[in-house]
Order: C-alpha cells, then structure tokens, then sequence
C-alpha cells in the first residue's frame, strides 16, 4: 500500500518542493522524449500525483536534477518555441524560480535564466507594449510575477547594453545589424558581472536586452522575408521560373516554387545553440537568397522593358507588381489581377524593398458624382466599413508605397484614420500566404473598422457603426482564437505567435471601443 506524502522534519518545504517539480515535469518529460534521455524510473506517466511515496518522491527529485545537468539552454529554447509547453505562465515562471534558487549557479544555469526570463517577457507581455519602445519599467511590471516590487533605475555597470539597445533603433536591415558583434557584447557584458548578474535589477536590464535584440532579429528578418516573397512574385509575373542561387549555397537553377516554399517554411534561426556564429551563418544565407532574387527580378526587368520597348505596348498592359489578395474567406486558384494604387497615390515615390515594375493603373479616381458608400469607404447611416473595402484600401496603399526595408511597423490610412501595421500583417497583404494571410488580413480589417467607425463617432455622435464594427470584430475575434489553436496544434509557432498577437490587438481595439 502506498505510503502518504513522505514525512520530514519541514513538511512545508516538502510539499512546496513537490508542487515545483508538478509544475516543471511536463517541460523535462517532453525534453528527455526529445533528447532520449532516460525516464525517472518510479514514475513514466505526463503528470506526477499530488501525494507521492516516498520512491516516487525521492526519484523524481533526483531526475530533475540529473537533467538540470545535462539539458543545455539551446535545447530548452528548441522545446519552448516548436512546442506549446511554453503557454503555461505558471510552469515557465516555476522553471525561472527553480534555476533562481539555486545555492551554487553554474554558467549553464546562468544562461538558462537569461533566456528564459526574456522568454517569458515575451509571452506574457501586453500587446500593447510588445512593438513599442519597452522601458525597464515595463519589464518590472511583466517580471513582478517572478521578482516583486524591483526598482527599475538602471544600473551603471549595464550601461554598455543602453548603448546597444539605443543603436538597434537605426538599423534597417540584417546586413546592418549583422556587422555588429551585439550577442558576443551582451555576453561580455554578463560574463562580466559575476555574482551581480542575478540581482533583480540586473536580471530586468538583461531581459529587456535579450528581448529587444531577439525582437530586431525577426522583425528584421520578416522585412527580408516579405522583400523576397514580393520578387519572386515578380518573377512569376515575368514568367521566369528558374533563379541562380549560388550566393545562397543552392544550385544555379533554383525553380521560384521552390524558393518561395523556401521562403514560407523559414525558420527563426533561433531554435539552434544562441551563438554569434549560428545566427550569423542562418542570417547570412537568407541575405544571400534575397541578393540572388532581386538580381534575378533586376535581369527580368531589363528584358521585359527591352521586350516592351520593342513591341511598343499600351501602357496598361504593363505587368503588375504585386498579387491583389482575394476577397476575404475565399480560396482562388489563380491571383486575381492587380488595380491601380489609389487616386494620388501615382506621384508618390516608390520606396519597395524590391526593384521591379510599377503597378499599373486600371480605373481613375473615383468622381465627385459617384455614390459614396462601400467603395469609397466612408460609413452610411452609421454602417461599417466592410471588411473586403478595409482589405483592399489598405491594400492598394502598400503597393502603391511599400514599407522601407527593415520597418518594422508600418502606418495606413483609411480616410483620416490611421491604422499601425505589424511587418508580419503588412506580409500578409502582400504575399499569398495560404489561409494564415487570411486570418491576419481579416484580424487587421476589423481592427481598422471599428477605428474608423470610433473616428466617425467623435464627428457625428452616431454610435451605431461603432456597435455594429464591434459585432463584426467579435465574431471574427472567435474565429481567429480557433486558428490560433490550430496553429498550435500544428506546431507552427510562427503562425501561432503572429495570429496570436494580432487577436489580442484586435480585443484591445473592442474593449476601447465598449468605452466608447
């Protein structure tokens, strides 16, 4: 028969000392599957029980530690990204205390909470601070769960990561960010501190470092991503199917599916071992890729205005530069043709990422004797924006005018409401994505509806489009959470990530808007 919980001179400590390793089993469970690494031997079941024997108790402790031993951090980071373990605040926070604790900290357990404490400020953030320019106060606030009330005043000896937090603002690009030696700095930098890495403060600093670093990295990445997606799209255009890759360590006829699979199965680099080295090389070969397209597009270019100049065409059949998304929850087999930018959109300079042909113009302005109503975008009779209308001026707007290079939030307009764009929502416009594109075109169009409708409020005193942009956004708002789930399931945390955060910013958007 088994024995109760197992006695001790503090059994408070005991029982706090089980309900930890409750929390983390499921974290080490999965990290010995994927490793191989053995099992504790008294339990091989996904939870452990609220009471233990004695064996289960002791054997399972000592398992923990084993593990703490031989799982480096690069390999908890594989876990928690390509898995949705890292959902439960609870298990992730019992993970960061567990290390924090320790008597004796070892450099693999100073790393493990270096990483896991901006991982955390990752997940459990709020939308609204996530792309904004994140203080240690607000690291504080996310952290408190973890450190308590921290004073959040910088250190002097973390003034180096400052420094280098305040030069990530200017860059555009990867290349730029690439010539630096930020990771191996910030390094130095912890390696440096000794016993004063795992004061409070210094850890928030830390955090916020780690955090704004990992989070150039990908936006950068996403405007490279986007840059090449649009190329190749113009290659397609252009009926060019095979492109010269060897820069980018592929073959010399590399077909444009490919590359564009390529491109729509990209991994963050970061789910290998964190070094300068590792980063760099995965960074690298995406450059390279981007440089090998738009040579392509630029060689295409030339002979397509060789071949126009030749045959002396119309203008309007001048090619189109990027695919016109389809119609909200609907799936084309072939993309449908490009529309012109939008009226006074035409004198703009083009600032695309990616050289290639203009769009062309199909239709004029709207006249002043045309009704207003859907195509125009304006609200009737206290009605919304459809969100098809939302779709496509928000649309039209990033062809006519692609984001720079390296944006990582990008700003449209909808009358006189402006609408501030994630890189991964601004790709999702302008690239065929599948049915992820989908939900985030529909997540950023009730977003923009109901701030329209919110804007049409403060000048009519109409409440009705708001109430009705609010009903519109909530059942999309259920829709897109199915999605989020499924993305999980799939194990597509990229999908999940992104889809995740444009839901919550779109239910921050109706909570304000109840206010109204």
């Amino acid at each position: 028969m088994a024995s109760p919980h197992p006695a001790g001179p503090n059994p408070s400590e005991l029982a706090a000392q089980w309900q930890e390793a409750r929390a983390v089993y499921p974290i080490y469970l999965a990290l010995a599957k994927q490793l191989e690494l053995g099992l504790p031997s008294s339990s091989d079941k996904k939870t452990l029980p609220d009471r233990p024997t004695q064996e289960v108790f002791d054997g399972v402790c000592r398992w923990l530690d084993e593990m703490d031993q031989q799982v480096q951090t690069h390999q908890i980071r594989k876990l928690l990204q390509s898995t949705t373990l890292n959902s439960s605040e609870q298990a992730l926070r019992t993970l960061i205390l567990r290390h924090l604790k320790k008597p004796q900290k070892t450099k693999s357990d100073r790393d493990k909470i270096d990483f896991l404490l901006a991982q955390y400020f990752a997940l459990e953030a709020p939308p609204k601070i996530y792309h904004a320019q994140i203080e240690l106060e607000d690291v504080a606030r996310v952290l408190k769960p973890i450190f308590g009330d921290v004073d959040p005043a910088p250190l002097a000896w973390c003034r180096p990561l400052e420094a280098m937090i305040d030069n990530l603002k200017a860059f555009r690009s990867l290349r730029q960010l690439l010539t630096t030696n930020f990771i191996n700095e910030g390094r130095k930098v912890k390696e440096s501190a000794g016993g004063m890495f795992y004061d409070p403060a210094s850890l928030l600093a830390f955090a916020r470092f780690n955090f704004l670093l990992r989070r150039a990295f990908i936006e950068l990445m996403h405007a490279d991503l986007i840059a090449i997606r649009a190329g190749l799209g113009l290659l397609e255009t252009a009926k060019v199917k095979f492109v010269d890759c060897r820069r980018a360590g592929l073959s010399e006829v590399e077909p444009v599916l490919k590359l564009l699979q390529i491109c729509n199965e990209w991994k963050q680099p970061f789910q290998k071992e964190y070094t300068e080295n590792s980063v760099g090389l995965a960074f690298a070969k995406l450059l390279a890729l981007r440089a090998d397209v738009e040579q392509a597009v630029e060689q295409a270019r030339v002979k397509m205005g060789a071949l126009q100049k030749k045959a002396q065409p119309p203008a309007s059949q001048a090619a189109p530069s990027i695919q016109k998304p389809a119609k909200l929850g609907t799936q084309t087999g072939k993309p449908l043709p490009a529309p012109g930018p939008p009226a006074g959109a035409s004198g703009l300079k083009s600032r695309a990422t990616t050289p290639g042909i203009a769009p062309k113009q199909t239709s004029p302005p709207p006249s002043a004797s045309e009704p207003r109503g859907k195509t125009s975008g304006t609200t009737v009779a206290g009605q919304p924006l459809d969100l098809d209308t939302c779709t496509e001026k928000i649309w039209l707007q990033l062809i006519a005018s692609p984001p720079a290079r390296g944006r990582s939030m990008t700003t449209v307009a909808i009358e006189k409401t402006r609408i501030l764009m994630s890189s991964w929502e601004v790709s999702a416009f302008v690239t065929d994505g599948g049915r992820t594109s989908d939900d985030l075109r529909r997540a950023v169009s009730a977003r923009a509806a109901i701030a329209v409708a919110i804007d049409a409020f403060e000048s009519s005193g109409n409440r009705s489009g708001v109430r009705a942009a609010i009903e519109v956004a909530r059942k999309e708002i259920s829709s897109l959470q199915e999605r989020v789930e499924a993305a999980k399931r799939a194990k597509n945390t990229e999908a999940a990530v992104n889809l995740g955060i444009s839901t919550k910013r779109l239910l921050s958007v109706v909570d304000e808007a109840e206010k109204v």
